[in-house]
């Protein structure tokens, strides 16, 4: 498998099936979302935001905002933006004398209409020079390398080893994420997976709504596109290209895979992936995915 897919590469997948697949990666087939939150992420808030005195709090709102809500998978700055926000409103911060975390700046950046990543951020800075934009990128670029370096290796979940073996034998199937391609490509080639899969399509080629659109429009019958997810944004892409959503819930990977290899994926290519099927695995997505957090009920 190559690194450095395009768009082209994305428009010219050869149709061998009549049914096509789009699998998410973190925190769907592997469970390194959560890795990478909790390891990676986090601590490296706390360090850039001197944040050692309400690490407990700034963990618990973090972890629900990427791991436990509605926000799971979104953009990494919008995603700390809201973080920060439940940090300021925490009934164990408000009224403490603990220096909280300048956002206006954040915020801007988020509401600018700029395609949210590193270089936009580069770009922001030097023609700013504002201190905090300076601090948010000191702590992505720090991110990037704290996993590059020493994020430890992360299996995939049993049964979605299973499901990638069984999808690839009866439909056309692709990665879709907006996790770097590099790194997608590195995973999936440790783990033996990549043989499976026609291409690894990243955050290099646009969002994942446009993922499915460029591979799978005017190719598939909707009712024979399914996208395969673990977030809000999965589900989203899903219906902006009407096609169907199968939801990885979190915290029941494994069920919802072994799920898919002995229910889902039949009834996907059976036909009988109906509006009241659809309906139940929705319910339960949402169910698992609240909107506010606990403290907060």
């Amino acid at each position: 498998m190559k690194n450095n897919y395009t768009v082209e590469d994305l428009q010219n997948i050869p149709k061998k099936f009549d049914h096509f697949v789009g699998i998410d990666s973190d925190g769907c087939v592997f469970d390194s979302m959560t890795v990478k939150q909790r390891d990676h992420f986090h601590p490296l808030i706390i360090k850039h935001w001197n944040l050692k005195r309400v690490e407990k709090e700034l963990r618990a709102c973090a972890e629900f905002t990427n791991l436990f809500s509605k926000e799971r998978g979104t953009n990494r700055f919008p995603a700390l933006l809201h973080a920060f926000d439940l940090l300021a409103s925490h009934p164990d911060v408000k009224g403490t004398d603990v220096e909280l975390p300048q956002t206006a700046a954040l915020r801007a950046y988020i509401e600018s209409g700029l395609a949210l990543g590193n270089p936009t951020l580069i770009t922001e800075v030097e023609r700013t020079g504002d201190p905090e934009l300076k601090r948010l990128l000191e702590w992505s670029l720090a991110v990037n390398e704290d996993i590059d370096r020493n994020m430890r290796e992360i299996p995939p979940f049993e049964w979605a080893r299973k499901a990638v073996l069984m999808i690839g034998k009866k439909s056309d199937v692709i990665v879709v994420s907006q996790t770097p391609e590099e790194a997608l490509v590195k995973e999936w080639n440790l783990h033996n997976l990549h043989q499976y899969v026609y291409l690894i399509a990243g955050q290099e080629l646009g969002t994942k709504t446009v993922h499915l659109e460029i591979a799978a429009k005017g190719k598939y019958e909707p009712h024979r596109v399914l996208m395969i997810g673990d977030a809000p944004g999965d589900r989203k892409a899903a219906i902006a290209n009407k096609a169907l959503f199968y939801p990885i819930n979190p915290g029941q990977e494994e069920a919802c895979w072994e799920r898919f290899c002995t229910e889902a994926f039949d009834k996907f290519l059976a036909g009988t992936f109906d509006a009241a099927y659809q309906k139940t695995l929705a319910d339960e997505f949402e169910a698992a995915l609240p909107e506010h957090p606990p403290w907060q009920t």
